[in-house]
């Protein structure tokens, strides 16, 4: 007999261990990890929440990511769901749209220029942890160290002017959920979505060494390219900032986990793997069946929408033995932080140079680093990537 529909989806992580999953999703994917979903509109759809379900779904052509097919899974949905993706939005496309966009951009990505890039982000990692040092301890890490480098590498592809940096940051900040509401967000980026418009007349005209002057002698269009340049802040930008927030608090929580990646260069790449499975911060997404979906023994129905939680896969005991425990040494390969398929994050090996570097740096720049607030005074908000507003952080003066 197959386990009740459910009608609500647990969002909130635990109080005390905020990088772990909702408690509601472990019990749910243990009594089936595909099961029935009643959203909050009324539509009848699905829940998946064991690893290898989502991981099928995923890597599936016969899901659609496009948007307006979507049924949303939280209680303030705007009526009517979502309108279909903006040109050059990867996320809320399908092939052959998606393919022509993304091989466009992806040869920029490639794991050969992430390497290549690997010294100009030690330098920005090693200026950040320059800075902290000068102003002392009581420092945000959020401010001081977890925007400032993948913003800076960021400007860098793009192309951002030097002059223009400070405003592109600060708008980046607050379209990535850092101001005091949605509205605030929803200002800040089409302020950036203006930004980034304004800039592709003048790659055009002027062309430097960045990943928008190498669109312009596509055939995409103006908007076209503006929009893949907002979507790469996104990909190269707002992951990488969370998790160097919300990672460097999981390490001050687990001192023998920081202890070994300040020691052992080596680890440092499982190590990102493992951060990214442990915290998820990217948790939840969605996908619509294109046609009927034999899965896990049931039956997806053409149009019947799944949320797919991947938090709850990346915590699944069956994959990873111990989920709630950040283990370094833990082989982490299939995580699905990034997700996967045709719709894996584009930025995942620009987000995984910047963690390798960036976590041990800090690590034994400071190896003292603590919390210098009340663990209850810390604020974490959910904007579909979950984030510290702030992490105060001290360390003794040597």
């Amino acid at each position: 007999m197959s386990p009740a529909p459910i009608t609500e989806f647990p969002f909130a992580r635990p109080a005390d261990r905020p990088y772990l999953p909702p408690e509601g999703l472990a019990p749910l994917r243990e009594e089936s990890p595909l099961r029935r979903f009643t959203y909050p509109d009324g539509h009848e759809g699905w829940a998946a929440t064991g690893w290898s379900t989502v991981r099928a779904i995923l890597a599936d052509p016969r899901f659609s990511s496009r948007y307006e097919l979507l049924h949303l899974h939280i209680p303030d949905a705007p009526p009517g769901g979502l309108p279909p993706a903006r040109p050059g939005d990867l996320t809320g496309i399908d092939p052959p749209e998606h393919t022509r966009l993304r091989k466009l951009v992806a040869g920029r990505f490639t794991n050969r220029r992430m390497r290549a890039l690997a010294d100009r982000i030690a330098r920005f990692t090693a200026e950040a942890l320059d800075d902290m040092e000068r102003r002392g301890p009581g420092v945000d890490l959020v401010e001081a160290f977890a925007y400032p480098v993948p913003s800076l590498m960021i400007c860098e592809l793009l192309g951002v002017p030097e002059g223009d940096r400070a405003v592109f940051h600060r708008h980046a900040r607050e379209a990535m959920g850092a101001g005091e509401s949605h509205d605030a967000m929803q200002e800040a980026l089409t302020a950036l979505q203006d930004f980034i418009a304004a800039m592709v007349p003048a790659k055009r005209a002027r062309p430097t060494d960045d990943v928008l002057s190498e669109l312009t002698a596509t055939d995409l269009t103006d908007e076209e390219i503006a929009g893949l340049g907002g979507f790469l802040l996104g990909a190269g930008f707002d992951t990488t900032a969370h998790m160097l927030s919300l990672g460097t608090l999981a390490l001050l929580d687990n001192p023998d986990q920081a202890a070994l990646l300040r020691e052992d260069p080596d680890l440092a790449d499982g190590a990102v793997e493992e951060l990214m499975r442990y915290l998820s911060v990217a948790h939840t997404t969605a996908k619509a069946a294109l046609e009927d979906v034999e899965l896990d023994g049931h039956v997806i129905r053409a149009g019947e929408t799944v949320t797919l939680s991947l938090i709850a896969a990346n915590h699944d005991p069956a994959r990873y033995p111990s989920p709630e425990k950040l283990d370094l040494r833990r082989a982490a390969a299939g995580q699905l932080g990034f997700a996967h398929g045709i719709h894996q994050c584009l930025g995942a090996q620009l987000a995984r140079v910047e963690m390798r570097t960036a976590f041990p740096a800090l690590l034994r720049r400071f190896p003292t680093l603590r919390l210098a607030c009340p663990r209850e005074e810390l604020e974490f908000y959910d904007m579909v990537v979950y984030s510290l507003r702030a992490l105060p952080v001290a360390w003794d003066d040597a």
